[in-house]
C-alpha cells in the first residue's frame, strides 16, 4: 500500500533509506515515495484493488510489474526496464513519459521530485 503505520514500541525496525519517518499522534507513519495521482481511474482501482474493470484483463500481469516498478521509482530513468520501450514525449505532454504495455497501449506518467504522477493507460496510436 501506499504507507506502512508503526506504533511505538521496543521493537526495532530497519527501513530502508527512501522512507521517510513522520510522527502522528504517537503513530508513526512511514511515508514512501509512491505514484501520487492517477488519471486514469481503471488503473487507479487496479493499483488499489487488483480489479481489472477497466483495464484490458490480459494487460494485468505486466501492468502489475509495471505499477510495482513505478511506485518504486526515483525518476523516469528507473522504467528503463528490457522492453518496456521507455521514451519521453513531446508536445504538449512534454515532461511526461511512457512504457509500453502491450501493441498500442501505454502507460504514460510524470514525475514531480521523486513521485509518479498523472499515471495514464491509453491506447494512443
Amino acid at each position: 500500500m501506499l504507507s506502512r503505520f508503526v506504533i511505538h514500541g521496543p521493537a526495532a525496525v530497519v527501513l530502508p533509506k527512501d522512507i521517510f519517518p513522520l510522527d502522528i499522534r504517537g503513530v508513526r507513519r512511514y511515508a514512501l515515495r509512491v505514484i501520487r495521482s492517477f488519471r486514469h481511474a481503471g488503473i487507479e482501482r487496479f493499483f488499489r484493488t487488483g480489479s481489472k474493470a477497466g483495464i484490458q484483463p490480459k494487460h494485468a500481469a505486466k501492468l502489475a510489474a509495471q505499477l510495482f516498478a513505478l511506485n518504486r521509482a526515483k525518476s523516469a530513468k528507473d522504467m528503463n526496464a528490457p522492453g518496456w520501450v521507455l521514451h519521453a514525449l513531446k508536445g504538449n505532454i512534454e515532461g511526461h513519459w511512457s512504457i509500453r504495455v502491450s501493441g498500442n497501449w501505454r502507460l504514460t506518467f510524470a514525475f514531480e521530485e521523486e513521485d509518479a504522477v498523472l499515471v495514464d493507460y491509453q491506447d494512443y496510436h
